[in-house]
């Protein structure tokens, strides 16, 4: 072996017998042909890998993929029970009453937030992480500094509600990066000082990755010297959160949240507009419930509507994919009310205990990742040579963040009212539908309604972007009562808004 290289004959040749063990032992096949410098990156590359726990995912993951097409595995599809919902749709006094819970949670610094910001806007057209884009607002704010302004101006109406000083309450922002989006993302918040928050209470850390696997289970390289590997799902966020935020420290999310003393956690997807961050409505709601999980919804629009619900599958908690529900199901009227039974389109829009959270680990294995077919490059173990496959090769392997409700002891399920709550981002600008233009409008039609709904009147032509940090949810709009404004702008603050009637 060469000097140069930072390993041991003897750490070589056990880890070689560990991956053989595990019926993975060609992953070294180029072994001595590498070059000193590659030999360390691939030992590093395997040394950092749980080869015995890729088998048992690809091993859970293929049985349950056998069960579901054989129907062996198929469970009743029910409704959600009555005693698990309820809605702020029309019911102003629950909103404000849960909304005084989470308020008086955030001010106790009880609240942490996780976003999960690992996706990259290439539908958008950019190669930018998604957070970064610009859906064309006035200000030309990116998502991340609008839900980064949220976070400020809930702390700051935390501490009025709470009669606390300026400046004590916090809201950690965990920020969940891929591999190739932690660099851009960490660089376009220093670029923009960190939005105004203080950076220590924003912590970034990496989703995970699986190694890209054959049909049989083998891993498959994709260089000499390196694995092909892939993401492994929103879901991967479990994972993420009990890893080391760096190969500098052994401080992992879980042990920073608990050193904060912080019992309840928002998550949410990177890619709507709307989000209301560490929403103290969605907040309080779960802590008066009693719920380890619990998720926001909106309503489904038309039975057809191609979003997966939050329902029962077998008496355990579960998002139904559109695909799943039969045309009767779909259509199923709940007597009660007259809405569909089946209404509770999921937006990735989560809330947990912190205790949840560190129980993960102990019944992860019981969860099976989704098995996803690909084309997929790789090295020719024979050969030594890279093949491009014209079919689907092998498999990628992803959980998804709703994988662990069956798990929960006490799900509850909110409604809140879509305009005002969901947007997402998804698709290339002119496509007509969850693309900028419409992010944008839904934006601008919501900071309308903050103003008509607070007693102003704004001009028909007049456009009139809201900063977050003024107001959060409509509040702290008062003094609009009785004024016309008639001029489009941009109102960071009441005397920037005074000056655009």
């Amino acid at each position: 072996m060469s000097s140069t290289t930072n390993q041991s004959e003897i750490d070589i040749s056990s880890l070689k017998r560990r991956f053989e063990a595990a019926g993975q032992g060609h992953v070294f096949q180029f072994w001595s042909t590498l070059s000193p410098e590659e030999q360390s990156a691939l030992y590093a590359q395997l040394q950092a890998l749980d080869v015995e726990r890729v088998n048992r995912i690809w091993q859970i993951s293929v049985e349950a993929e056998k069960e579901a097409s054989s129907g062996l595995a198929q469970e009743e599809i029910e409704p959600l029970p009555e005693n698990a919902f309820d809605t702020i749709v029309g019911a102003p006094d629950k909103e404000a009453e849960w909304r005084a819970i989470g308020l008086k949670a955030i001010a106790a610094g009880q609240v942490g937030v996780l976003l999960m910001a690992g996706g990259q806007g290439t539908r958008l057209g950019s190669s930018d992480p998604k957070g970064c884009y610009d859906i064309g607002l006035p200000s030309h704010k990116s998502l991340f500094q609008y839900q980064a302004e949220r976070i400020a101006r809930l702390q700051s109406v935390a501490e009025r509600e709470a009669g606390a000083p300026e400046g004590s309450v916090v809201i950690p922002w965990y920020v969940m990066t891929s591999g190739p989006t932690r660099k851009p993302t960490v660089d376009f918040f220093k670029r923009h000082n960190y939005f105004g928050l203080d950076p220590k209470n924003i912590i970034f850390f990496e989703q995970g990755t699986l190694p890209c696997l054959t049909m049989d289970g083998k891993i498959l390289l994709d260089t000499p010297s390196r694995i092909a590997v892939a993401p492994d799902g929103n879901g991967g966020l479990y994972a993420a959160l009990r890893a080391p935020l760096s190969s500098e420290t052994s401080t992992t999310v879980l042990s920073d949240l608990a050193s904060r003393n912080i019992s309840y956690i928002h998550a949410y997807c990177v890619d709507n507009c709307l989000v209301r961050v560490a929403d103290p409505t969605f907040i309080g709601f779960s802590i008066s419930k009693g719920a380890d999980v619990a998720a926001k919804v909106v309503r489904k629009c038309y039975p057809t509507e191609s979003v997966g619900v939050v329902a029962l599958r077998g008496e355990k908690f579960g998002v139904i994919e559109y695909s799943e529900i039969s045309k009767a199901q779909s259509e199923l009227r709940d007597k009660k009310t007259g809405e569909l039974a089946f209404r509770a389109a999921n937006i990735a829009n989560h809330f947990y205990t912190l205790d949840f959270l560190k129980q993960v680990e102990s019944f992860e294995d019981q969860m099976a990742f989704h098995i996803a077919r690909k084309k997929i490059p790789h090295v020719d173990l024979a050969s030594g040579s890279l093949v491009k496959p014209s079919s689907p090769n092998g498999m990628k392997l992803e959980m998804f963040v709703f994988d662990v409700f069956p798990f929960a002891k006490s799900m509850m399920v909110l409604e809140v009212e879509r305009k005002e709550e969901f947007s997402p981002l998804k698709n290339a600008p002119g496509t007509g539908s969850d693309d900028p233009e419409t992010s944008r409008k839904d934006l601008l039609a919501q900071q309308l309604r903050f103003l008509e709904n607070a007693g102003a009147q704004v001009a028909s032509d007049a456009e009139i972007e809201i900063s977050p940090l003024l107001s959060y949810a409509g509040e702290g709009l008062e003094n609009v009562k009785g004024r016309s404004f008639a001029r489009s702008g941009i109102a960071e603050n009441l005397e920037s808004l005074d000056a655009l009637q």
